[in-house]
């Protein structure tokens, strides 16, 4: 008995970690900003990262979870979002994930990065149709830029 609960104990602390490393926890406001790209001036999270929206998503209703969720990792926030430079506070918002965790809205679309941005200012998941629909950035208006990314790395079948 103590081997099974010793093993089920390593079993429940494993699967915590893995949680933890793949949605970290969120213990302060999410910062959107914008960043000046080859698709032009896009909105990107406090890190510079690109932010995208999924053409799948209803309204301000997520419909990216499970395998989305880690090939697309939402961005979500504690606390209403911070506007940073060139963003603008009025299109910030929320919404509540199916997991209860709070994402951040911008011009009324969940936002989400791409797991193959290597860096800053990547924009690699521009026009990609994955998990059910198409992945666009945002213009500092909330708008969706639809012109083509000039990347040439998708990887993973992207």
């Amino acid at each position: 008995m103590r081997r099974i609960a010793l093993i089920l104990g390593v079993a429940v602390l494993a699967l915590a970690v893995t949680a933890t490393i793949a949605f970290p926890a969120v213990s302060k406001p999410a910062t959107v900003k914008t960043r000046t790209t080859k698709l032009g001036k896009i909105i990107v999270d406090g890190s510079g990262r690109t932010l995208y929206m999924f053409g799948k998503d209803k309204g301000t209703k997520s419909s990216c979870s499970g395998a989305c969720a880690k090939a697309w990792p939402p961005l979500l926030t504690k606390g209403k979002p911070k506007a940073g430079s060139g963003a603008k506070a009025s299109k910030l918002g929320t919404t509540k994930r199916s997991d209860g965790t709070t994402q951040v809205t911008y011009g009324g679309h969940p936002v989400y990065r791409f797991k193959n941005d290597a860096k800053p200012g990547d924009t690699n998941g521009q026009g990609l149709t994955a998990f059910g629909g198409v992945w666009y950035v945002l213009s500092p208006s909330g708008t969706v830029i639809k012109k083509a990314s000039t990347s040439t790395t998708m990887g993973n079948g992207y």
